[in-house]
């Protein structure tokens, strides 16, 4: 059975290439869903099971950080592994996020191998992703 994945990001053509290059990655997901600021995000945790969340941190109404902070008092979500997809690149901002307990930071703009690395990095997620023959694809 496939993962269910939260993708967080006030652009929609961004969750698109979120979902696209999580699904080029060879992750077996069964459902995405989607959210446009950290409060739907929120509203999507108590709605649904989610297994891993990637998540953007300059969004409208709820930012990441804020929706990261919320989600980890959660004990529920609190192992859940989030993956921060972000052009945030201010290296105090990065450590504040690091420091929130994320499990990865991937740069925008990135390529769908970037998205399989950090999941076959994540310590303690046991991902099966599919063999991809040839998986090179465009920047998102």
């Amino acid at each position: 059975m496939g993962l269910q994945v939260l993708v967080v990001d006030d652009s929609s053509t961004m969750r698109k290439f979120v979902k696209k290059a999580v699904t080029a990655s060879g992750l077996n997901v069964s459902q995405f869903f989607e959210a446009a600021n950290g409060e739907e995000a929120l509203k999507q945790l108590e709605e649904n099971w989610i297994d891993i969340i990637f998540t953007d941190i300059n969004m409208p109404v709820m930012d990441g950080i804020t929706f990261i902070r919320e989600a980890k008092k959660d004990p529920i979500y609190r192992e859940v592994p989030i993956v921060v997809v972000t052009t945030e690149g201010a290296k105090e901002k990065v450590e504040e996020i690091r420091s929130l307990g994320v499990d990865a930071f991937i740069k925008k703009p990135f390529r769908p191998e970037d998205v399989r690395n950090v999941l076959l990095d994540i310590e303690g997620a046991e991902f099966e992703l599919e063999e991809l023959p040839g998986a090179e694809g465009g920047d998102f």
